[in-house]
Parts: C-alpha cells; structure tokens; sequence
C-alpha cells in the first residue's frame, strides 16, 4: 500500500491502545525555525504523557506517512521547499514523488486511511470574509462531511466568517459541540461571540458520541470537539480586534486574494501583536493535543 504507518503506531491501533494524529503544516509552515521542532517534539510527549501515541502526518518523497520517526520530524522542521498538501493533493504527491507537511483535510484522510479516531489541531479553516464575492472557503469543511474522525480544535481561525463557518457546518452535517463551554471558542480567543447548540464536558462524553454515531451508522462525519483557549492565556480581544481591523484594511490595500489572504493575516497578527498571537496559538494547540489524548484513551477503554 501507498500508506505508511509506523510500526509504534500500528502496534497501538491494532491493540485497541489511544493514539492521536498530528498534523506537520504547523511545523513546516507554521513556526520559525529551531522553534518548530522544539514544538513539534513538545506536542508528542505530551500526548505520551496522558498515556497515547502520537501520529505526526506527513508526506515523505511520495509516501504518505501516520508516525514519524525523530529523523523524520527533523526532515520536516528544516527541509527547504517542504509543499504544503491538502487532501486534494495527496494523489499529486504521490505520483510526483514529492515531500510536504499535512493540512487539516489532509491530516484527517490519512489518520482516518490509517485507523487512527481522534486527531488535535489548532484552528480548523472555514469560510473565508466576503464569502459572497470571492467563493473561498477551506477544503477541510468539506472533507470532514465525509470523514469519520473526531477533530479537537480551539475552533476556527479568527480571521475567518465564523457564523457563517458555522452555518456550512450545519449544513454539511457535521456536528460541533464546546468542551466546557456553551461557546464556540475563536482560535486566540475564549470565545468568538457565537454559541454552540451543544456542550460536553469530559472525554468520556466525547467517547459515548463517538459510540453512538457508530452504533447509529449515520454518514461518515467529523465530530468537532471546541476547546477554548485558557482565557489567561488567550490574545488580549481588544488588541485582537484592533490588529485584525488593520490587517484586513493593509489586505485590501495591497491587493492580496485568493490563498495568499490566510498567511497574510496570520502574519501580520504574530508582528504586530509582538508574537501575544502566535502565543495564544501554541497554547491552544497545547491544549488540544492533551484533551485528545485523553478522548483517545476514554474512546479505547470503550
């Protein structure tokens, strides 16, 4: 087969013990050198920590890959020119030989290809602003309608529409709840402002509605489990809301469309909040990768 899967993984899918997948665009893409593989190796010890295997996801010359190897993490913190791949690009990959780090949908195909239930992230993309002129939405919304895995994320970007993010995912069927929360937390922020209609509170509710949408064969979906940012650890909202205003005014002004527009506005949070956004983002994913751990181990004692 095509997939590759680490033995240490495999090991541990096929003895029923947690595992969480990991997505690599964050290390590749996401962070500054040393500093992404500082975190990249932070990130599996703590899902070691709460007594699970970590999955890292990656692309490798053309060999799709659930579990690297520290030589490996290593190959995608420092390789220059390492693409970034969604799941459309995975057959292209493939084919083409090629090494890139995994976005969200691609993450989410593999880890699930590979067995893998519970996968961590920092920020699902959605729908982007002005949705109505430019038609740009994130390929992840439409793969997770279609993937059974459950994604535990601090929400979605901020710089994104987020009712409306939300309202697709309704529409898409995929079901969202607020871990602890009645809110729908905003990647830096605690809350985004909008509500979620349903709320769990410990990993073994999140295992019970993984059970249930197995026992209830409804159509392969994600369950998106939002898990807010610590609120003390969060970017401040009114420095938040004041960046974001310029740096959607400094977006139009410069004309940048289309893929450009996401690393523009993530970028120009990190300079001029003095690095408080990229903080608040690593906190997040802290978070989540220890919560994940967690579901992974209530979903396997099941």
């Amino acid at each position: 087969m095509v997939l590759v899967v680490s033995e240490e993984v495999r090991a541990a899918i096929d003895a029923r013990q947690p595992v969480v997948a990991l997505e690599s665009t964050i290390i590749a893409h996401g962070l500054p050198r040393p500093r992404n593989l500082q975190v990249a190796l932070e990130l599996e010890e703590a899902v070691r920590r709460e007594g699970a295997v970590p999955a890292t996801v990656a692309v490798l010359d053309g060999r799709p890959r659930v579990g690297l190897d520290k030589e490996q993490l290593e190959r995608v913190a420092n390789q220059d020119g390492i693409r970034k791949l969604g799941h459309r690009d995975l057959p292209l990959s493939v084919a083409a030989g090629v090494s890139g780090a995994t976005t969200v949908s691609a993450t989410a195909q593999l880890a699930a290809l590979a067995g893998i239930r519970v996968f961590a992230t920092g920020g699902l993309g959605g729908v982007h602003r002005e949705w109505t002129v430019t038609q740009d939405e994130s390929a992840d919304l439409g793969l997770l309608a279609r993937t059974r895995i459950t994604v535990v994320c601090a929400g979605v970007k901020s710089i994104l529409d987020v009712p409306a993010t939300l309202q697709r995912l309704e529409t898409l069927g995929v079901a969202v709840a607020g871990y602890g929360t009645d809110r729908f937390p905003g990647f830096y922020l605690s809350d985004s402002g909008h509500p979620v209609d349903w709320r769990l509170d410990t990993p073994e509710q999140v295992a019970a509605v993984m059970r249930a949408q197995d026992a209830l064969d409804t159509p392969a979906s994600t369950l998106i489990v939002a898990n807010p940012v610590p609120e003390a650890e969060q970017l401040d909202p009114e420095l938040h809301a004041r960046v974001l205003a310029d740096a959607l005014r400094a977006c139009g002004e410069q004309g940048v469309i289309g893929q450009a527009v996401t690393p523009f506005l993530l970028d120009y949070l990190v300079r001029y909040t003095d690095g408080a956004s990229l903080s608040a983002n690593l906190a997040a994913v802290r978070g989540n990768v220890r919560l994940a751990a967690r579901i992974a181990t209530a979903w396997t004692r099941g």
